[in-house]
């Protein structure tokens, strides 16, 4: 409970947001690049088999749809951030991401307030 706490003072909601958004932008984009690429793998060992070529093609398209919409997300995220005054694609970096990460989770593992973290409470 304390830890909770803790990461609610150091962290506002606002910023675990952007960094929620960050997070989820990146591992949609990386799971559809990935079923791409295991959708071409099935399509080459299909041998010529029609259900395989189809459920090949479908893993392909679903994967290219994802991807789309992740694309299209992040063009609403940035025009609602422009809307509402909040900078909600500051995060993607993987840099920054890893350290906010890497804060956050040894904020809530060593239960300490009185640490000074770099970048701590200062997300955006």
């Amino acid at each position: 409970m304390d830890g909770g706490l803790m990461v609610t003072n150091e962290f506002n909601i606002v910023d675990l947001m952007n960094l929620g958004v960050a997070i989820a932008i990146i591992v949609a984009g990386t799971l559809s690049v990935f079923y791409i690429f295991f959708g071409g793998i099935s399509f080459i060992l299909s041998g010529g088999q029609e259900d395989k070529i189809k459920q090949a093609v479908h893993t392909i398209r679903y994967a290219i749809i994802g991807l789309i919409v992740t694309i299209f997300s992040v063009t609403i995220i940035k025009i609602l951030g422009l809307v509402f005054g909040f900078d909600l694609l500051s995060l993607i970096t993987w840099d920054r991401i890893t350290v906010l990460m890497n804060n956050l989770i040894t904020k809530i593992a060593s239960g300490t307030t009185g640490q000074n973290l770099p970048g701590s409470g200062n997300l955006r």
